[in-house]
């Protein structure tokens, strides 16, 4: 990869501007934004390869399958040509990595720990409770 990075620590790309700072639009070759035509058709591939990506995301949703990665990745293909999905994706990454750093915090840690631990506890008297009330029978029948 032809990635470095400057003195605030930022990944910059080899044209010596900051990853982050990168122009907003399409990210076609040269030659294709040259002509009117065939990027436009560039741009409707791309709408309708991330539509294909997005929409198997969604159906994923609630069926076995990585949804919301694959939706990301169609929101990526998008962003290789669409200004409203670039900013999109930026905003998505910012509260990920916010969400992330808020995971890490020790205080939070804690406390995510124990309102888990009561959860647990809560779950387990619970199940005791009906366990002893109504007794531990088994859907299937194993003497026969």
């Amino acid at each position: 990869m032809n990635t470095g990075s400057d003195e605030r620590g930022e990944a910059v790309v080899p044209g010596g501007e900051p990853k982050s700072a990168r122009a907003l639009g399409s990210r076609a070759p040269e030659f294709i934004r040259a002509r009117r035509a065939l990027h436009l058709s560039w741009q409707v591939g791309a709408f309708v390869a991330g539509l294909a990506v997005v929409g198997a995301g969604v159906i994923m949703l609630p069926l076995p399958g990585p949804g919301w990665l694959v939706i990301f990745a169609g929101m990526a293909l998008w962003a290789t040509e669409f200004v409203w999905a670039q900013l999109v994706l930026r905003w998505t990454k910012r509260k990920v990595t916010e969400a992330a750093q808020r995971a890490l915090d020790p205080r939070v840690r804690r406390r995510n720990i124990a309102l888990t631990s009561v959860g647990v506890a809560i779950a387990a008297v619970l199940a005791g409770a009906y366990v002893w009330k109504f007794g531990l029978v088994m859907p299937w029948k194993i003497a026969e």
